[in-house]
């Protein structure tokens, strides 16, 4: 059953000795793994509650605790420039799924792709902040006992992603045999495992002033391809800001530039698309696996119907 804004508030008391709760709303943050609301206190200032829905998820949230702790000191020591949630109680679910979490807000409101524009601006910042994610030290996900992949696990791991996928004949021939080559060219797996927050958007990157001030959902976090923090951006910002983007990301990178960074950022914004389909497999929902179907068939049309009409 879902639980209600009330409910939710209820365990932030729980949670933090003290709150005294004045209002609460329900956020657009709630989704198929998570609900979520915005506590307000009697002082004005707000909190953000999350509770899972599955123990799954309640266990993947447990793991980001620890590495906010990591990335919030990051932050006092100048390492990284913007905020992350930070974790300040925990409350029991009676239903077993894990433990509600009450964070401190992070400051800004969530990046509106549409609203980036080209130059030094904002889409510089955006660049500078994802580049400060992958200079991180990789012991920060290490300590933690966060997954960590070499170039070549990261590889094998996105095919035997793309085998299960083939398994449910659900994914169109036409993009496997296209994934399964973009795989098999190891010349593009030649890279640098980081720090990676792993399901990085434009929902998780928060905006206060015309720069980057927070960044939420760590849950995905891992060491492994950073091209997959650069796939939304890939997928669906315009090329002049694309490039704004990453002409600020690659000059606070250290390392020599990655020749294949962006061929394999879309690799993984299509490949997204048959990871939603799987996630309705998994959990035996055929309303996402519709949806996953129905979006793997629009990228099939507009990637093949492109070839087509090529000269």
């Amino acid at each position: 059953m879902p639980r209600s804004p009330l409910a939710l508030a209820a365990l932030a008391s729980v949670a933090v000795p003290g709150l005294d709760v004045y209002d609460v709303l329900r956020s657009p943050h709630t989704d198929a793994d998570f609900e979520v609301v915005v506590v307000k206190d009697s002082t004005g200032k707000r909190w953000l509650v999350r509770a899972p829905k599955r123990a799954a998820a309640g266990a993947a949230l447990e793991a980001e605790k620890g590495l906010l702790g990591a990335l919030g000191r990051a932050k006092e020591a100048g390492i990284v420039s913007f905020e992350v949630p930070h974790p300040v109680g925990a409350a029991e679910l009676p239903d077993d799924t894990g433990r509600a979490i009450v964070y401190t807000e992070v400051p800004g409101a969530p990046l509106m792709l549409a609203a980036l524009q080209p130059g030094p601006g904002l889409a510089a910042t955006v660049g500078r902040a994802l580049a400060e994610v992958h200079e991180l030290p990789v012991t920060v996900i290490e300590d933690q006992g966060l997954p960590a992949y070499s170039a070549e696990e990261y590889r094998e791991r996105r095919l035997a992603e793309l085998d299960a996928g083939i398994q449910t004949g659900k994914v169109p021939p036409r993009l496997a045999d296209r994934w399964e080559h973009q795989l098999e060219n190891v010349s593009w797996w030649r890279f640098d495992p980081t720090v990676v927050h792993g399901d990085m958007g434009e929902h998780q990157v928060y905006v206060a002033d015309g720069s980057v001030s927070g960044i939420v959902d760590w849950m995905d976090a891992r060491v492994a391809d950073p091209a997959d923090d650069l796939a939304w951006l890939v997928a669906a910002a315009p090329d002049d800001v694309l490039d704004s983007v990453v002409e600020a990301y690659h000059g606070r990178r250290r390392e020599i530039r990655d020749p294949h960074l962006l061929d394999r950022a879309r690799l993984a914004s299509e490949m997204a698309l048959m990871r939603w389909l799987m996630y309705g497999v998994r959990t035996d929902n055929p309303d996402v696996v519709a949806d996953g179907e129905g979006m793997l068939a629009d990228l099939e049309a507009m990637l093949f119907d492109e070839d087509e009409q090529a000269p």
